[in-house]
């Protein structure tokens, strides 16, 4: 009896202990599965939130695309001068409601007056506007403050969208309202600043348009709460413009957390009754969740070395394949070879088609690639649209010259991005390692160098890296040097300035400007290729301001009515510039007025803001723009009227076929005509013969420049001629 009197008490001791540490590690799990869940719970209900307010902005968007569709359209700008009220009807009320669900459309002249008014798809009375107009004024008088102001461009530089859109109450409900001009679509339909018609578009946030927002993200009873009713956790404010909240959107929230709890209580249950049941379940849920951090470790793994639009190995990645492979190619005797290429003209595609057409362009591109080349190859994505290649055991340069064609072919051929049917091409650089001895930066420097070569020597192709290549870049370098060293005083460098005639050809109406240098060694360089070094190598805004002081201070000695100075597109794109060329104006004492800036078509093109920005500051000050070699690049009434020139020069292309190209003369004659047309001047260069000089004043050219009249001139050797030393005006003073 002793012995189960004692017995019992130590059972007991032990029961209690085991069902203390039971009840203790179920206490634990529970609790942190309930703070797991709630945790769980609250970042769902996060996401949803997050769902339907991106769902709204979405549809906002839909909105301002659909109405795009119809505003932006000649018919729509013709038919509404008109008053076609059958035609509006059709197209840009009825036509919003029965395809797209706008609840209401009008359309207002210039003056915001109603012209036409549709709701719910049947057309009423125009002042039917005036229920609505409280509420929609703040957002018309918004866009008609947009159209008032200076043109602005986007991210990309294309003209930016005028539209004004914002959350309305009318008549208690919440409504997405947008407002967009009718503009037209071409060049054959024009449109008075101030003159234009607004079409207003609104769309009723209902539980149908609700509804499909949230099917998108699978959420269940999405519905409109009005301000009148009691909203829960799992609702989003419907807020205008001013912070005001006119409704909420509602959905029966998703709590995934509470329902694995629910899932979990028959185990809980288990493990109350059944101590070792928690001890299986604790590791259980240990593997679980080490087998949960292992995969995420391992994917954050693949994510470090891996790009995420191609899953091609990364630059890292990259990096360490070609140096092991360098090293294991070493001691096997066998030769590597590296390509880079990159895409011609990506930045078209991405300015084009949009940035989703350029990442599926890359990933595309990335495809092909791997198609290509075989699987103890390595394709990796470095970065934007550059690709580089490791080829192993390749014998020759041939070798690698025929994948890289196969590459170059497979590429060519066409590629389907968002319905659109895009070629391009792409070019290489080839570097082969050289033996045992092979560094991974010197590879990628010589791919690098021949990648610079293809592209420089017209795209489209492959080159393979050479050792003059090497030899051409110290050659760059040190012409570089050596140019640091002309700017800083050490001399060589010169301007020559060749006067502009008039059409009598004894009269000098100006000069223009020209660079030249003298190297000691390398005798008179070319002024193309080291304006290209200065450009490439950051030197030419400091070269630039040389050869602009150089010849305002020239120009203030003489009786040139102006001096023209060549600036380059870099120049332009320089937010300072302006400034710069004010600042030399102001310490050399020239009247801005006898200053010309000649410049090349490629440059306005751009729709570059800075640039438009110091060509119109420029112009102000009172200096003239000469646009350079027109008719040989991108010539376009466009951005002749929206950087309004001052001069255009013919190319001497041109010039230079006048004497014997029927063709060349009508072309000139046109150019000539169109510059006359729109009140600029025109100054033919390259006069050369004086059949080009009658044939040039009888198109009505009234400026020639060339070696007919003059060759460019020392700075004395002009001075000499009539007319143009202050000296000649002092001595027809005394001879007086």
């Amino acid at each position: 009896m002793s012995v189960r009197h004692n017995s019992s008490p130590l059972t007991r001791q032990v029961t209690l202990t085991v069902l203390t540490l039971a009840a203790f590690a179920l206490v634990i799990v529970a609790g942190f599965g309930f703070y797991a869940a709630a945790q769980s719970d609250e970042a769902s209900l996060e996401r949803q939130k997050i769902f339907i307010a991106d769902g709204l902005k979405d549809r906002i968007a839909e909105v301002q695309r659909e109405q795009e569709s119809v505003t932006v359209w000649d018919d729509s700008v013709t038919n509404v001068r008109a008053g076609n009220q059958a035609w509006i009807e059709e197209n840009l009320s009825t036509w919003m409601y029965t395809y797209y669900g706008h609840n209401r459309v009008y359309v207002l002249d210039a003056a915001n007056h109603a012209i036409h008014a549709m709701w719910e798809g049947k057309v009423v009375e125009a002042s039917a506007f005036g229920a609505d107009e409280p509420e929609l004024r703040p957002t018309i008088d918004k866009l008609r403050h947009l159209l008032a102001a200076p043109p602005k461009a986007d991210a990309s530089g294309q003209p930016a969208k005028m539209v004004a859109q914002d959350l309305v109450s009318l008549q208690g409900k919440p409504a997405i309202l947008s407002i967009m001009p009718l503009v037209p679509s071409s060049d054959r339909v024009t449109q008075a600043p101030g003159t234009e018609y607004l079409h207003v578009s609104v769309e009723f946030i209902n539980d149908t348009v609700i509804g499909k927002i949230a099917a998108k993200y699978l959420l269940e009873g999405a519905r409109l709460v009005p301000l009148s009713q009691p909203v829960g956790a799992a609702a989003v404010p419907l807020v205008d413009s001013h912070g005001v909240i006119l409704g909420y959107v509602g959905w029966d929230q998703e709590q995934p957390g509470l329902t694995l709890m629910r899932k979990m209580a028959p185990a809980l249950t288990l493990a109350l009754l059944v101590a070792g049941g928690v001890l299986v379940f604790l590791l259980h849920r240990l593997r679980r969740t080490s087998a949960a951090l292992q995969t995420s470790q391992d994917q954050a793994q693949y994510l470090a070395f891996h790009d995420t639009l191609t899953g091609l190995p990364n630059r890292a990645l990259f990096e360490d394949r070609l140096r092991r492979t360098l090293l294991f190619a070493g001691q096997d005797g066998t030769r590597v070879a590296l390509l880079y290429l990159d895409l011609d003209r990506f930045k078209h595609i991405n300015d084009t088609l949009g940035h989703p057409a350029g990442d599926e362009l890359v990933r595309q591109t990335a495809a092909r690639l791997k198609q290509t080349i075989r699987e103890v190859d390595t394709v990796a994505r470095l970065g934007g649209d550059e690709f580089a290649i490791i080829l192993l055991d390749i014998p020759d340069a041939v070798s690698a010259e025929d994948i890289a064609e196969r590459l170059l072919s497979k590429l060519r051929e066409s590629f389907r991005l968002i319905d659109d049917q895009v070629f391009v091409s792409a070019s290489i650089g080839i570097a082969l390692s050289s033996g045992s001895d092979s560094d991974a930066d010197d590879l990628l420097r010589k791919a690098d160098i021949a990648l610079y070569e293809a592209k420089k020597n017209g795209r489209g192709r492959y080159e393979v890296f050479a050792g003059d290549m090497d030899d051409l870049l110290l050659r760059k370098r040190k012409v570089e040097s050596e140019l640091r060293k002309a700017l800083d005083g050490e001399g060589g460098i010169k301007l020559a300035y060749q006067p502009v005639f008039a059409a009598d050809g004894r009269r000098i109406l100006g000069a223009e400007a020209l660079i030249r240098w003298g190297h000691e060694v390398h005798g008179a360089l070319p002024v193309a290729q080291f304006i290209a070094i200065a450009e490439e190598r950051g030197l030419i805004g400091e070269l630039g301001k040389w050869v602009l002081s150089e010849a305002c201070r020239f120009a203030v000695g003489t009786e040139l009515p102006w001096i023209a100075v060549n600036i380059s597109p870099m120049q332009l794109r320089d937010v300072g510039f302006a400034e710069d060329v004010a600042g030399i104006l102001r310490e050399t004492g020239l009247d801005p007025s006898r200053l010309q800036l000649e410049t090349t078509e490629g440059v306005l093109i751009e729709h570059n803001e800075t640039i438009g920005t110091a060509i119109a500051t420029l112009r102000q000050s009172g200096v003239r723009i000469v646009l350079d070699d027109f008719g040989t690049g991108y010539s376009s009434l466009s951005y002749l009227r929206r950087h309004a020139i001052d001069k255009l020069k013919l190319d001497r292309s041109f010039v230079r076929l006048l004497d014997e190209d029927q063709s060349a003369r009508a072309i000139a004659k046109t150019l000539i005509e169109l510059a006359l047309a729109l009140n600029v001047e025109v100054t033919a260069e390259g006069v050369e013969t004086d059949m080009q000089k009658a044939l040039l004043v009888g198109m009505g050219c009234q400026q020639l420049q060339g070696y007919l009249l003059s060759p460019p001139l020392e700075p004395g050797q002009l001075l000499a001629l009539p007319g143009v030393s202050s000296a000649d005006r002092e001595r027809s003073a005394v001879r007086a």
